[in-house]
């Protein structure tokens, strides 16, 4: 635990100075530690480590952390007391966690590639630090100007094992806010930047926290409501490069099924009701598991879980061929899964109505479909 503190007092007499020190993606290994079943132990560890760090080490003159999760104080901070928390709702250093526009066009046309500024506002702006909008990523700018080729640079590096275990057992209310906001739509939530890991299940808004810290999401309004002025989040997906990263996870949740997934859509597109009875089953079979949370009522919400995650999955899969729409009001009721063929599509592909039920064999289910003054009747 003092190797860092024998370190900084080595190079404090050396240069005849106390050390700054710098330390990136603190909190990495605690969400390791969390999707792991660890979490007790590299509290400890982490704790200690940072009190002879931080707190105990005479040689330090100050030092800078950063993380994509503002972890509680509680936790691993519990020790330290001097503490200056920066997070991306914070207007001080609102401009200096990526480049500016002014930066990124610059460097566009010194690289002879102005030509290409919409294309990469569209897949690397979108970042919101404070009241500063239209902050880029610089890895991926700085790896676009070197490779000149449009490609979700930092979305294929990051690690999203805690955003993707949340996701994937959360409740159909938080899927549905994912369906908003990868339909282009945004969603407004109340949520505390504050994580504290032992209470993210207990807390199922702190996803959006999380979403938040990680630059999925970004902030286009934050108003304050109540007595109190609660803080309420405007959310909106940040770029094409983050619809990337969401995509392959949710396609991902079907990984383990991916033919039997593959062959339900095909006979789904094809209209071979049969076939997609006998795929669909192989699917839930393969998948249901993923979408449990492990706790007492987990049983009895599984099957809407596994719907929800089956939506996302259609979502990214049929991206380039429908517009897909889920639990919405319509004529005289509701659907719950709607496909409806883009513009470049209509008459080639059918549109598509999906329902979802649960069956009981002692009750009959019919199905009213209206075609014009027909009525079509089936069991």
């Amino acid at each position: 635990m003092k190797k860092l503190n024998e370190l900084s007092d080595y190079l404090s007499r050396y240069y005849n100075k106390k050390v700054i020190i710098l330390l990136d993606e603190y909190d990495t290994p605690m969400q390791e530690a969390y999707v792991y079943g660890f979490w007790k132990d590299i509290v400890s560890f982490m704790r200690s480590l940072f009190n002879a760090t931080f707190k105990t080490n005479p040689y330090l003159e100050r030092a800078v952390m950063t993380g994509i999760t503002r972890v509680s104080k509680e936790s691993i901070f519990s020790d330290l007391n001097n503490l200056k928390v920066v997070t991306t709702t914070s207007d001080e250093y609102a401009d200096c966690f990526g480049f500016t526009e002014k930066e990124v066009f610059q460097s566009l046309e010194i690289f002879k590639m102005g030509d290409q500024k919409e294309n990469v506002k569209t897949w690397y702006d979108g970042f919101t630090f404070g009241k500063h909008k239209d902050i880029y990523n610089p890895w991926s700018i700085t790896n676009f100007l070197k490779e000149g080729q449009l490609r979700p640079y930092w979305a294929s590096t990051s690690s999203n094992g805690l955003v993707n275990k949340m996701l994937q057992s959360a409740s159909p209310e938080i899927k549905t806010g994912m369906e908003t906001l990868l339909d282009g739509g945004t969603i407004t939530v109340n949520f505390d930047e504050r994580i504290v890991f032992e209470q993210l299940e207990k807390d199922e808004n702190a996803i959006w926290s999380l979403l938040l810290a990680s630059g999925y999401l970004k902030v286009k309004k934050v108003e304050y409501r109540g007595i109190t002025l609660d803080p309420w989040y405007h959310l909106s997906i940040t770029n094409l490069e983050t619809i990337g990263m969401f995509s392959n996870m949710f396609k991902g949740w079907f990984s383990a099924s991916q033919s039997e997934y593959n062959g339900f859509v095909k006979a789904l597109l094809q209209g071979d009701v049969e076939v997609m009875n006998h795929y669909m089953n192989e699917v839930a079979l393969s998948t249901f598991s993923y979408f449990d949370t492990g706790k007492k009522y987990s049983d009895e919400l599984a099957p809407e879980r596994f719907y929800h995650g089956f939506v996302l999955g259609l979502m990214v899969e049929q991206r380039e061929n429908y517009m897909i729409r889920s639990n919405r009001e319509s004529g005289f009721g509701r659907y719950d899964i709607m496909l409806i063929p883009r513009p470049q599509r209509e008459g080639s592909l059918p549109a598509m109505v999906l329902e979802f039920k649960f069956y009981n064999e002692k009750i009959h289910h019919y199905g009213f479909a209206f075609k014009g003054k027909e009525v079509l009747i089936g069991e």
